[in-house]
């Protein structure tokens, strides 16, 4: 009888196929194989997992849903307004023609401006995750591998990016960048508003990334595998990518998961407060400060946004924290 040698794996987690006293032969499983187990019975990761796998595709399916429901995110409906600007009709216009109700003023459907607000965000979030990851996996492996001068280096530009104050950042970069390649008469494109979110998140959320595969690779790297690869004669890139980060993938996919939550928080944020994005591009932190002119009068215009990013938020990170127990081999649950 063979045994893999799965670390951390329970009895309960290693399958046998034969007689039902056990006398069959044993089947290993690799650690991605009892991380998908763990998660299969998990209630949260099922529910949460669920949830984000509705928001992605109703964000890809964005298009489809303005063709299927036969709104745009910019189409007006003054002619539903009365006097004063406000919706007629129950909760603020809400119809089987708006699911949603329409916005005060502009009368835009509320409904089809949060399914391409929740494109948005997810975008800015899952691209704003990616670079992060990469730039702080790229120098946290170099700094805990070669150490030296790279490693402080690198300590010293993270000890910076962390002492800088990043609302302040954003709020003097963006309007510069603006002014620098467009004029203030220029119309600014909505893309340019969405690069520049992505490229302060970038800026300022690799820390967190590169300190963690720091650590992790300092510890791995007097290993005696490490030590039997780096006595064969292997090169860097086989040394980090081949023998160390394998080891340490699941911490890095932890922090990935967790944050893009933060980056959907941050993005609705700076939002609010006028940062990056234009105000003809659909989003959720603009929405929310649109409608507090009209909390009393409308409160459904900002009930649905700010139900919208709740949920979006709370499943990633019930996913995030179940996925964290998955990863553990310690972990009972």
């Amino acid at each position: 009888m063979s045994l893999s040698p799965v670390d951390g794996a329970a009895p309960a987690e290693i399958g046998a196929s034969g007689s039902a006293g056990g006398a069959g032969p044993v089947v290993g499983r690799s650690p991605g194989q009892l991380t998908w187990m763990r998660l299969r019975r998990d209630r949260t990761a099922q529910v949460s997992g669920a949830m984000l796998v509705l928001f992605v595709l109703v964000a890809l399916a964005a298009p489809l849903i303005e063709l299927a429901y036969g709104i745009g995110p910019r189409d007006q409906f003054q002619g539903k307004l009365d006097g004063a600007g406000m919706p007629l009709g129950y909760a603020g216009g809400v119809s089987g023609e708006h699911f949603f109700g329409l916005e005060p003023g502009l009368g835009r459907d509320i409904f089809i401006r949060l399914v391409y607000g929740l494109r948005t965000s997810l975008f800015i979030a899952g691209t704003a995750a990616v670079l992060t990851a990469a730039i702080g996996v790229v120098l946290g492996a170099l700094a805990g591998y070669l150490g030296g001068w790279l490693d402080a280096v690198v300590n010293w530009l993270t000890d910076l990016t962390l002492a800088m104050p990043f609302l302040v950042i954003a709020l003097a970069l963006t309007p510069t960048l603006t002014l620098r390649f467009y004029g203030q008469r220029d119309a600014v494109p909505p893309a340019f508003g969405v690069g520049v979110l992505i490229a302060i998140f970038a800026g300022f959320g690799w820390t967190s990334t590169a300190r963690l595969v720091r650590g992790q690779v300092i510890a791995l790297r007097e290993r005696e595998f490490v030590a039997a690869a780096r006595a064969s004669g292997a090169g860097l890139g086989h040394m980090l990518f081949r023998q160390l980060l394998p080891n340490i993938w699941a911490p890095i996919l932890v922090s990935f998961s967790l944050a893009v939550p933060q980056f959907v928080t941050g993005e609705a944020a700076l939002s609010f407060i006028g940062v990056g994005l234009t105000e003809d591009t659909p989003s959720f932190g603009r929405m929310i400060y649109q409608s507090l002119d009209y909390l009393q009068t409308d409160p459904a215009f900002v009930f649905f946004p700010g139900a919208t990013i709740f949920a979006l938020v709370f499943a990633f990170n019930l996913f995030g924290d179940a996925l964290r127990d998955a990863l553990d081999p310690k972990s009972s649950r």
